[in-house]
């Protein structure tokens, strides 16, 4: 935990705010903070500065926080990612939102199983978690948004040729001619298909609503490392 998110709740006063739970025990067992230690904090949505320990117990911690210094910017990225297994989802989650990607699309995919859909992973509270746990690694506030289309055609035929709208379209796909751009640092709509990639008959609607399929050579990497790989050579701000 490089920060620690605060949220609106955990606010006493306008510069006052308690912590207890997983922020304390990182702040006891990991930081081991004492009273009058400063710690980087960030509010949700807003500004990112240091918190000082004003009184510390076994069940909370107070905190004087001062917010002056502005968050990582975002990407210019939106991202459609076929759901993943969900022993990767946590890991893809925080990692999305570590690298800055605050726009992003869980769809559907033949190879996706059906069972996938029913983790508990995607529970408002548990998205939430996650994000929080990337965001906090890199210092960010801004909560990425997650929606969840659950039927492939319908999303790809009524839905996806707005979101391309006066963006560069990608598809990940191994197999295909195109290499994947690098330094592209414009708006950009990256899909990613799930383990074993997406059908040739996926790929062939995706490229009717604007997508370029792309490739990022003869390897063929795990989502959870395809995702990473690809945002970082797309955007110079993730280097």
């Amino acid at each position: 935990m490089n920060l620690a998110l605060l949220f609106d709740e955990d606010f006493v006063a306008p510069d006052r705010a308690v912590l207890s739970g997983r922020r304390l025990a990182h702040l006891h067992s990991v930081i081991k903070v004492v009273a009058g230690d400063t710690v980087p904090v960030g509010r949700a949505g807003g500004q990112i500065g240091t918190g000082e320990v004003v009184r510390l117990t076994d069940t909370e911690v107070e905190l004087q926080v001062t917010l002056d210094q502005p968050t990582p910017p975002p990407l210019p990225l939106t991202l459609i990612l076929a759901m993943p297994r969900p022993k990767m989802f946590r890991r893809i989650l925080q990692t999305c939102a570590a690298l800055g990607v605050k726009d992003l699309w869980l769809i559907n995919s033949y190879k996706v199983e059906k069972s996938f859909w029913q983790t508990p992973w995607l529970s408002d509270e548990q998205l939430r978690e996650n994000l929080t746990l990337g965001l906090e690694q890199a210092k960010d506030t801004l909560m990425p948004r997650v929606q969840i289309r659950k039927l492939f055609k319908p999303f790809v035929e009524d839905e996806l040729p707005a979101l391309l709208a006066d963006k560069q379209a990608l598809v990940a796909h191994p197999g295909t001619s195109t290499p994947c751009p690098v330094h592209l640092n414009q708006p950009t709509v990256l899909c990613i298909g799930p383990e074993g990639g997406f059908t040739d008959y996926e790929v062939g609607k995706l490229e009717e609503a604007g997508c370029q399929s792309v490739h990022l050579g003869p390897r063929i990497l795990r989502v959870e490392t395809a995702v990473p790989v690809l945002v970082s050579r797309l955007f110079d701000a993730c280097l």
